[in-house]
Parts: structure tokens; C-alpha cells; sequence
């Protein structure tokens, strides 16, 4: 079978991809081939299932600070199609997008089912071929034609896109065309602690300053506390910056909050002595203080080992160190990680060194294309990872429809 351009990968970046080069030039015979049963699977999943489509930030430059890997190739793409780009073209196509508070995109009707609609319909209407169950084998280049063996027979074609995300058999099929993939780690994870200090505290939702000991990394934002320990954006953003160093420690490590963002501990000390003699017969357990959560308040009183019924004025200096350390400097141990959701995204992929991000051509095979995932690009949650699938496809598709 015989086609001008082959997408292999049936998800976001792969769809973006094949409309914009049909919209582009109508003449081209296109197709998609995915492995599975079923085409778009992690945008149904993603944001709840509610599809989080981007970010509402407007400037390149600020944009590409949301990706650990990935943030000096994207400005250049950014200035060419980014967020009010992709707000605009889901717009045009009927998709009504709202803004929320904390930035994140959503359609309307809060259903992933209205982008996947979206997409199958643009599809059809464009005459672009969806094959299923076609699990490419092998793919090579002959003749100035890529050849691709699939479970359900070979095909060829003139340019080839690869948006297969983090599929190890395509990066190692890549790999033999000379291109580098660097081994998929987990980014965007929740950290497991057994803490005696959280383990009655699921729920309760705080911003906090977090630290990696003995390592450059730290957050800060709201932090989660979970059944098997944190999560939350300040989490999920250390998550991702330090995917590949939190690897090499084995999700093993120590990490230090303080649950007073920046309040120094010395600052915190002079305030709870100023405390102790404004609410001398007050019990320091059942006011909080700070405006922390009460339950966490009371949990890291018990912690300093104050009694629940001493009063400030019964406070004594060895309290009143022991609460100001652990509000500003408590230790945590994190054995292990847990996925965020179904937003299971992955550091590595393409070495970014062999890509031309004007086009998001290999620098070493003429005629192929990548986008989405496949490169070693990540982002912290909230829409990026969907901006960065969005981005190349559109710049690959202007690419491949323009020679």
C-alpha cells in the first residue's frame, strides 16, 4: 500500500499531524496506523477524562519554562503556533474551550469525547485512512521511500511522521536508523510516604516549600496529602524537574517541607513566642496557627511532643524549637512512587540534538518527522505536554505539505 505520508501513532500528536497536512494540501493520500484496538485513548483518559488541551499562557518565552526537558527547543515553535494558536483552531472547528482559574484548558462540555470528535470527524471529512491494529514491525528507507512492516502487511510512503509517544520498540528501530533515544524514566508522579505525621490526613490541601535533601531540586504551591503520601502541584512539578535524578535514587529519598512556604525558622520561633504570651491559657493544640489545615496543625503539635492539653504559657523553649522545626524544616522519607492519575508521561525519547526544531525534521534521515512524545520533551501537569504534541505537529505538517 502505497501513501504520500504515513503517521505511525494514533493519539494527539499523530491526528494534529495528519488534519493539518490534509487542510494543507487535499491531494495527498495520508494514513494513520496504530497499534491498538483503539485510536486517541490517552486524550480520553487525560484531565480526568475531561481532556486538559493546554495552558492559558500567552508568551512563548514563559510557556517554555514549564518543560524540564525540552524548554530552550521550544521557544522558536512556540512563537510560531503555541496555546491562543491552538485555543483558536479547536475554535474554528467548533470546540468551545473555556479558561480556569489555575490556567488549565478544557473544552466546554468537560468531555474528552468532544476533542476525540472532533478529530474522527476532521478525519473523515478529509479522507485520511485510520488503520488499526497495525503494529509497525520494522521501517527503513529504500529508494527514497520508507518501507514499513506491519502485523497486517508492508506499506510505503514519501514522508513519514512518528508520534508514537514512549514506545521502546519504535525508539529501537530508530536506534538503527542512528538516531540516539535516551531510556524512558516516569515523570509526573505522586511520592509514597508511610509518615506517621500525614497518615490520618488524606485530603487536606496546603501550600507548602519542598526540598529534595541533598540535591539542588525544590517547589514549591499546593501540596496534597494522599492514602499513600503527597501529590498535588508542587509534588507533580519536583516530580518532572527531577525525573531523571529521582530515577537514579530509586524513588528512595528524603525531602524537607515547610508547610510556612518561606518563613524562616527563626521567624516561625519569635512568632510562636509572641503566641505564648498573647494566648497564655490557650491549648496550643486546638487553635491552628498559620492558617495551616487544622488537622495537619494538630498532627505536627503532637510531633513536637506537646501534649494536647498544654497551654502556651506551660510551652517551654525545647517545644517551642521542636514545633518551629517541624512546620519549617520536617523531614520526610519517600519510598517509592505512585502514577498521577491515568497522566502517566515519561522523561526521554529522541535526542533533541538530532532535530531541526523549524520543522521537527531528523537532521539525519530526510523525509521523517517527529512529534508528541517521542522526543525527549516532558512537562509539568496542567496542559503543556498536550501544547508540545500540538506545537510540532502543526510545524511538521507546514513542513511536510511545503517541498
Amino acid at each position: 500500500m502505497k501513501y504520500d505520508v504515513i503517521i505511525v501513532g494514533g493519539g494527539a500528536a499523530g491526528f494534529f499531524t495528519a488534519i493539518n497536512v490534509a487542510e494543507n494540501n487535499s491531494k495527498l493520500k495520508i494514513a494513520i496506523l496504530e497499534r491498538g484496538k483503539e485510536v486517541l485513548s490517552k486524550v480520553r483518559v487525560s484531565g480526568g477524562g475531561r481532556c486538559n488541551v493546554t495552558h492559558a499562557e500567552f508568551i512563548p518565552n514563559e510557556l517554555s519554562k514549564n518543560y524540564p526537558r525540552g524548554e530552550k527547543e521550544l521557544k522558536g515553535p512556540f512563537h510560531t503556533f503555541m496555546t491562543g494558536d491552538t485555543m483558536d483552531w479547536f475554535d474554528r472547528r467548533g470546540v468551545a474551550l473555556k479558561i480556569e482559574e489555575d490556567g488549565r484548558v478544557f473544552p466546554v462540555s468537560d468531555s474528552s469525547s468532544t476533542i476525540i470528535d472532533c478529530f474522527l470527524s476532521e478525519a473523515k471529512q478529509l479522507g485520511i485512512e485510520i488503520l488499526k491494529n497495525h503494529a509497525v514491525k520494522d521501517f527503513y528507507l529504500k529508494d527514497d521511500e520508507w518501507v514499513l512492516k506491519t502485523s497486517q502487511g508492508n506499506f510505503a510512503a514519501t514522508k513519514l511522521m512518528i508520534a508514537t509517544g514512549s514506545n521502546p520498540k519504535i525508539w529501537k528501530h530508530l536506534q538503527d536508523l542512528g538516531h540516539e533515544a535516551l531510556n524512558p524514566v516516569p515523570s509526573l508522579f505522586t511520592f509514597n510516604s508511610k509518615d506517621s505525621r500525614i497518615k490520618d490526613l488524606p485530603g487536606v490541601v496546603t501550600n507548602a516549600a519542598i526540598k529534595i535533601k541533598d540535591s539542588k531540586l525544590s517547589s514549591d504551591g499546593p501540596l496534597l496529602i494522599t492514602h499513600w503520601g503527597m501529590s498535588g502541584p508542587a509534588i507533580l512539578k519536583l516530580s518532572a524537574w527531577g525525573a531523571i535524578e529521582l530515577h537514579t535514587k530509586e524513588y528512595n529519598f528524603e525531602i524537607v517541607i515547610n508547610w510556612l512556604q518561606y518563613q524562616t525558622q527563626q521567624e516561625t520561633l519569635d512568632m510562636l513566642g509572641t503566641l505564648k504570651e498573647t494566648y497564655p491559657k490557650q491549648q496550643i493544640y486546638t487553635y491552628a496557627q498559620f492558617e495551616l489545615p487544622k488537622r495537619l496543625w494538630q498532627s505536627l503539635v503532637l510531633a513536637s511532643g506537646i501534649e494536647k492539653n498544654t497551654r502556651w504559657a506551660d510551652a517551654n523553649k525545647t517545644h517551642l524549637n521542636a514545633l518551629s522545626q517541624q512546620l519549617t524544616q520536617g523531614m520526610f522519607k519517600v519510598k517509592g512512587k505512585s502514577t498521577f492519575k491515568e497522566e502517566f508521561v515519561t522523561a526521554g525519547g529522541i535526542d533533541l540534538k538530532e532535530v531541526n526544531f523549524k520543522t521537527f525534521e531528523s537532521k539525519k534521515h530526510k523525509h521523517l518527522y517527529f512529534a508528541g512524545e517521542v522526543l525527549n520533551i516532558d512537562a509539568i501537569t496542567g496542559g503543556f505536554n498536550f501544547q508540545n504534541a500540538w506545537t510540532g505537529a502543526f510545524i511538521a505538517a507546514q513542513a511536510i505539505t511545503s517541498d
